[in-house]
């Protein structure tokens, strides 16, 4: 990392660790003569390997989760490719202005502090912000998904494979936790197959751009920029082309915060609205059973993550976030396409039993 900071020119900066969070990279903000920017620490032991975009889903498997569910994985060079794409679009992703990528080390631009979670805890306006990270939606949404990121980035195809081995992070995760017993093979062959069935009526829809934690931890405001640059992104190197529902829901139904119905409504009006105003209206009832389905899906997909930083990680304060996040999903699941999946959870899973007694040390 000296090496890398000297070679860059930032080799007498003054170096200030950042808290982490649930990834294994770091950060730490660089000071030097005035000028702040920002340093990216990707251990590259720290995750398991992603897969090339033709790989068979026995190829994804043998590498493990990562090639699996097509995250970054270690890929430091795929972050500076979705923050080029972003940049070509006008977006206020940061620009990279060094980088080591076999070593795992990105020097970025400086967007500050101001997380929209932390604008909104000091009183920001709720609306307007969420109107203007809607904004940022509608400009990406306005062009299908590129097939690459850059000349040897693909985008990856967030597909069935992907999408039923993150919903398997509950039955893996989750239910042994709650039930004190694992999931047996009928269960969890009965959850997969119940979860193919819902994602299969939406599938061959329009695919995107998709951010993947497109959140309020993931937003910063920038009100002294103009339009759609003043929403710095962040946290994007896992993008994948997916459904134009994903991000939204990311937003409205945030595991971290509590969004209330109304401007979930409100923020998806919007949507909709800026949507029909550049010439790519969407159909609005196909788009609300989309909405569902890919909401329950990241719903499912986080109360098995959350429940594996608790117990594989070490990292006990992601159950304080599983009720607001079971609050999302039985509210998903009363859409009449998941009818069926409502009655796998309330069979297997009891909502008595989705209150860990671990969260009550918490």
């Amino acid at each position: 990392m000296r090496n890398f900071l000297v070679a860059a020119g930032w080799g007498d900066a003054t170096v200030t660790p950042l808290p982490g969070d649930a990834s294994t990279r770091r950060y730490a903000r660089l000071a030097l003569n005035g000028r702040n920017t920002m340093l990216m620490d990707q251990p590259q032991g720290a995750e398991t390997p992603t897969a090339p975009p033709d790989a068979s889903e026995a190829e994804r498997q043998a590498l493990g989760y990562n090639a699996v569910a097509r995250l970054a994985g270690a890929d430091c060079a795929r972050f500076a490719a979705v923050a080029d794409y972003l940049r070509g679009h006008g977006l206020a992703a940061p620009e990279v202005h060094a980088a080591d990528h076999a070593n795992g080390f990105v020097i970025l631009e400086d967007l500050g502090d101001a997380l929209f979670a932390d604008v909104l805890a000091d009183g920001g306006d709720e609306l307007a912000l969420y109107q203007a990270a809607v904004g940022v939606l509608a400009k990406i949404h306005a062009h299908d998904a590129p097939a690459a990121l850059s000349s040897d980035k693909p985008l990856f195809a967030y597909d069935q494979t992907a999408l039923i081995a993150e919903t398997s992070l509950l039955t893996e995760w989750f239910l042994p936790l709650a039930l004190e017993r694992s999931a047996s093979e009928i269960e969890t062959d009965e959850h997969r197959t119940l979860w193919k069935a819902a994602l299969s009526r939406i599938e061959g829809g329009r695919r995107v751009f998709v951010h993947r934690d497109y959140h309020a931890q993931n937003l910063l405001w920038l009100p002294q920029r103009q339009g759609v640059a003043r929403v710095g992104l962040i946290d994007f190197q896992d993008a994948v082309a997916g459904s134009p529902a994903y991000d939204l829901i990311s937003l409205t139904e945030d595991a971290r915060r509590d969004v209330n119905p109304q401007l979930a409504e409100a923020t998806t009006a919007h949507y909709l609205a800026a949507m029909r105003a550049q010439g790519t209206p969407v159909d609005e009832a196909a788009f609300r059973h989309e909405m569902a389905v890919m909401a329950a899906q990241r719903n499912a997909k986080i109360v098995g993550i959350f429940t594996r930083l608790y117990q594989r990680d070490g990292k006990p304060r992601y159950l304080s976030f599983l009720p607001r996040v079971w609050n999302y999903l039985e509210r998903d699941l009363t859409h009449p396409a998941l009818a069926d999946l409502r009655g796998w959870y309330d069979r297997v899973i009891p909502k008595a039993k989705r209150a860990l007694p671990a969260m009550e040390t918490l």
